[in-house]
């Protein structure tokens, strides 16, 4: 099933510092222009009901892209089987860091149109 999603989202690789959730750094598993999903290697307390804003300073890992800070709100976490790790889907809002994140965005854009354009037309065909 297809999910519906406002924006594109990326599967995309970086290290996350999170400090307030987790002393370890976490890993970017993707991002959009509206949320991204991290795990860290041990398990995170976070109350996903109180929608706290946490800082991420998240470091891709594609050549010359910048450090971005952004404002996010937890939206679900899950947690593995054996419980050693979590992973946390986030809601980005308006941050210090949006530009780079606009940028950042649209250079996977264009990185990835072909493969985009290609999903679209697969996808008006079902």
């Amino acid at each position: 099933m297809k999910e519906a999603r406002k924006d594109v989202r990326f599967e995309e690789i970086g290290r996350v510092e999170a400090p307030e959730l987790c002393a370890f750094s976490g890993v970017l598993d993707d991002i959009s222009l509206s949320g991204c999903r991290v795990h860290f290697p041990v398990p995170v307390d976070v109350n996903i009901e109180d929608e706290k804003e946490y800082e991420l300073k998240i470091y891709p890992s594609r050549a010359n892209a910048e450090e971005i800070e952004l404002l996010c709100i937890p939206c679900w976490k899950s947690e593995s089987d054996d419980e050693e790790c979590s992973s946390l889907g986030f809601k980005i809002i308006h941050s210090p860091g949006t530009p780079q994140l606009e940028s950042y965005i649209h250079d996977l854009y264009d990185n990835n149109s072909d493969e985009l354009e290609i999903e679209e037309t697969e996808y008006s065909f079902i």
